[in-house]
């Protein structure tokens, strides 16, 4: 069952008032290994395709997030395993093929869309009771069925999707999801050693902050 996080509505209209530098380790981002800073910055998003907050972050706030970062700073999305299931897998499957194409971010609202249902772009939980969407997506076949809208054709999907490279990125996915114990999405990991307190977090360019301070940090 996936643990979603709450994100406060009022990023949408915060008044992007930040905290004074240097932000407080335990208290707006923990420490979770004890990895050298590696010489190009990174911030990696863990995600689920099946989270509501997830997709309200992919739709609302992300491209401001991205658009802040210092241009040193690399940013990377990785999918968890919360279902550990044939299905859980394809989805997972899906974004390492997205990865690999063009239309990157459209693809993704896309396969969210189709799990989620289009609408659920508002903040509001979609998971919630009175909501009857159901999920487009039940094997691989419905998976490829997004993708053609995007141009994709069967078999460029599963040579991609079936490459080694693709195995490789799963194992490695939910090897991290581990290490940096990820037990609820969104979840951003900076330079493989840092994980945001999102609840500590009041704005967008508190996120913004803490992610280039963290990220730039030696």
């Amino acid at each position: 069952m996936i643990k979603y996080f709450a994100i406060v509505l009022t990023l949408i209209t915060a008044s992007f008032s930040t905290f004074a530098t240097p932000f407080v380790a335990g208290k707006h981002y923990t420490q979770i290994s004890n990895n050298m800073v590696p010489s190009e910055p990174k911030v990696t998003e863990f995600f689920s395709f099946y989270c509501h907050n997830c997709f309200n972050m992919e739709s609302q706030y992300l491209p401001e997030i991205k658009a802040g970062l210092d241009k040193k700073i690399t940013f990377d999305s990785k999918h968890v395993d919360f279902m550990n299931s044939d299905l859980g897998t394809e989805v997972m499957r899906a974004l390492a093929v997205i990865h690999e194409l063009d239309n990157k971010e459209a693809l993704k609202i896309a396969m969210f869309g189709a799990i989620q249902g289009k609408d659920n772009t508002g903040g509001h939980d979609h998971a919630a009771a009175g909501h009857e969407h159901k999920s487009q997506i039940n094997n691989r076949d419905d998976i490829k069925n997004v993708f053609a809208q995007f141009g994709v054709d069967a078999k460029q999907y599963d040579t991609v999707a079936d490459s080694a490279d693709t195995n490789k990125k799963l194992t490695m996915w939910r090897q991290q999801q581990v290490t940096y114990a990820v037990q609820s999405v969104p979840a951003f990991i900076v330079n493989d050693k840092y994980a945001i307190n999102l609840n500590e977090m009041r704005s967008l360019e508190d996120i913004i902050g803490v992610i280039n301070y963290l990220a730039l940090k030696q």
